[in-house]
């Protein structure tokens, strides 16, 4: 394949990742710091708990669109899919369903809107903002329809089918009372070290990076675009059903009609740590270090005073923050 780059603007392009990872971290520091010391009630195992608790379902959705974003495409559809899946799945829970075939339906179904995604972007060349905003228009009412407008109630920790919670967190007793342990962060990193190998180390993942480099080299290489690219959003699907899951392990209760803005937190956490728009670059390490930026963002908001409405602005600020980073990175690294 021919390499539509310079030596050098590689190494420009490289430098300018690295150093917006720092910046990443050291962004995310400097948050905690900033919430830390204007609130002691942040300063607790709680907040930590419920930063983790967060990250758990953006995490995952963000792990499944940075390679979406990476080939240079979009997944809107995430959040509502994340929601969709999981109503759907505890909806046949209600029905009498066994809880572990649940799980494994609300997976299966955020791949079959991760492959229909990819079928309307990849052959039928729509493109990926519309293609995804309609599924995310379709599964946010399919998510009603299915349940009738009612909320969904996954059973809790004490329940004998409340087991699958345990994956996330596990409650611990103490002489003080019981102690919550976020164990849910080691499946989040696991998830990360997988991803990032396929990433980095596999075919599939070098192919999707190519994609975004320059797709049309990439199909004049001999690579079928198709495959990958679909590959890409049944990717994003997946962990969209994954993020279902993680969210009733942690919330139990989900409301139909809802999921749309978690696609903000998921894309601003992959653009924060690093992964281009434009396609061709991003790492899913950087995508981590974008969402606990996310997370501790939304958790530690409300505790300096800020309701809702300003929390959602920030998270937009934060986006176009992001974005232009990625911009001035771009025209710097040419």
């Amino acid at each position: 394949m021919e390499n539509t780059k310079s030596s050098g603007g590689i190494k420009g392009l490289f430098k300018s990742i690295g150093t917006q990872k720092l910046i990443a971290v050291i962004a995310l520091v400097a948050i905690y710091l900033f919430f830390a010391i204007a609130s002691k009630d942040f300063r607790s195992w709680s907040t930590l708990v419920s930063i983790f608790d967060m990250s758990y379902y953006i995490g995952f959705m963000a792990i499944g669109v940075t390679f979406v974003i990476i080939t240079g495409g979009i997944d809107l559809s995430i959040g509502t899919v994340c929601i969709c899946s999981g109503l759907i799945g505890g909806q046949l829970y209600k029905m009498g369903v066994p809880i572990a075939l649940c799980l494994i339906i609300t997976i299966l179904i955020g791949i079959v809107f991760g492959l229909l995604n990819g079928l309307m972007v990849s052959i039928m060349k729509l493109p990926a903002f519309i293609a995804t905003l309609g599924t995310m228009m379709v599964t946010r009412g399919l998510g009603s329809i299915v349940t009738g407008t009612q909320s969904i109630t996954y059973p809790l920790r004490t329940d004998p089918d409340g087991w699958y919670s345990s994956l996330f967190r596990i409650d611990v007793k103490t002489a003080n009372g019981v102690m919550p342990i976020p164990i849910g962060i080691i499946l989040l990193i696991v998830a990360a070290i997988i991803m990032a190998v396929i990433l980095n180390k596999t075919r599939p993942g070098r192919y999707i990076l190519a994609l975004g480099s320059n797709k049309e080299a990439t199909r004049l290489s001999g690579v079928n675009v198709v495959k990958w690219e679909t590959l890409a959003y049944m990717i994003s699907g997946l962990f969209a059903g994954i993020a279902g899951i993680a969210y009733a392990s942690t919330y139990f209760t989900l409301m139909p009609g809802t999921g749309n803005g978690f696609e903000l937190d998921a894309i601003a956490g992959v653009v924060i740590g690093g992964t281009s728009l434009s396609g061709g670059v991003g790492s899913v390490a950087g995508t981590m270090i974008g969402v606990f930026i996310m997370s501790v963002l939304k958790t530690g908001l409300p505790f300096v005073g800020l309701q809702p409405h300003y929390q959602l602005f920030i998270t937009g600020l934060v986006l176009i923050v992001a974005v232009y980073a990625d911009v001035r990175n771009r025209k710097t690294s040419r």
